[in-house]
């Protein structure tokens, strides 16, 4: 049985796809726990180019104490996709008095299909994962309806 490494740190980050670059704000993360970052920013663009450009995608590397590393990448956030989807670029500054936009129950379904490949997501059933997208866009100011007129 093989020995488990040793974990030196847990880092979160949010990278835009196929733009890591050894520059803030991966440079400094990675830098200060002696990880290659030429590695880091060559497998993480390989992993993010079949998404479009600029999408922000979260990443959690497991850094060990022989200066190696692990990491996951996951799909961009709900709260993207809905401002993508309804075409605005930030939410409702007063949510439930205030619409900023709207979107049909097809759009959530879309959304939560494209959640599931989400490692953490990946056993749980599309309707939950859809009544988890409807509640963020409420919290968002947008407007869920059953079909958009």
């Amino acid at each position: 049985m093989s020995v488990p490494k040793a974990v030196a740190a847990t880092i979160r980050l949010t990278v835009p796809a196929g733009g890591a670059r050894p520059a803030p704000p991966v440079g400094p993360a990675l830098g200060q726990y002696r990880l290659n970052l030429m590695a880091f920013c060559k497998d993480f663009n390989a992993r993010t180019q079949k998404y479009k450009a600029e999408t922000p995608m979260a990443v959690t590397i497991t850094a060990y104490k022989d200066n190696t590393f692990e990491f996951t990448v996951k799909s961009p956030p709900v709260s993207w996709y809905l401002k993508k989807a309804a075409g605005v670029e930030s939410g409702s500054s007063r949510p439930g008095h205030v619409t900023a936009s709207s979107l049909s129950v097809r759009h959530v379904h879309e959304i939560a299909k494209a959640k599931q490949s989400d490692p953490y997501l990946q056993n749980m059933p599309l309707e939950s994962i859809s009544k988890s997208i409807i509640g963020t866009a409420n919290s968002m100011g947008i407007k869920i309806v059953k079909d958009l007129d």
